[in-house]
């Protein structure tokens, strides 16, 4: 649930590094029950797609680059910083082009 106050972290950052095939999916645990928000980080500079999903293989599966629809992904900007809903605990992937870094925390907050 979205709340209106400063970005509260409630679990480990959990790093990615997009690449061509995309890595294995990692899960982004929240220590708070219901935790289902997240800071997403693209570092580098080029766009990626982030994967996300209830288990690793549905994240893995949508961290493609889109030709048509593609559920489970979500395409992030160079340099992007947001924080995006999702289910609680979920897992996520990338895929890119070329090397780049992906930073996920659990939070609640905006």
């Amino acid at each position: 649930m979205s709340v209106n106050a400063p970005f509260t972290v409630t679990g480990n950052t959990i790093v990615i590094t997009a690449t061509t095939p995309a890595p294995n999916a990692v899960q982004a645990v929240s220590t708070t029950l219901g935790g289902n928000q997240y800071r997403i980080i693209n570092s580098g500079s080029i766009t990626a797609f982030l994967g996300f999903g209830a288990n690793a293989t549905i994240a893995a599966t949508g961290a493609n680059t889109p030709t048509g629809t593609v559920a489970n992904c979500l395409p992030l900007l160079p340099g992007t910083d947001e924080i995006l809903t999702f289910i609680p605990n979920a897992f996520f992937s990338a895929n890119a082009t070329s090397s780049t870094t992906i930073y996920i925390t659990p939070g609640d907050g905006s």
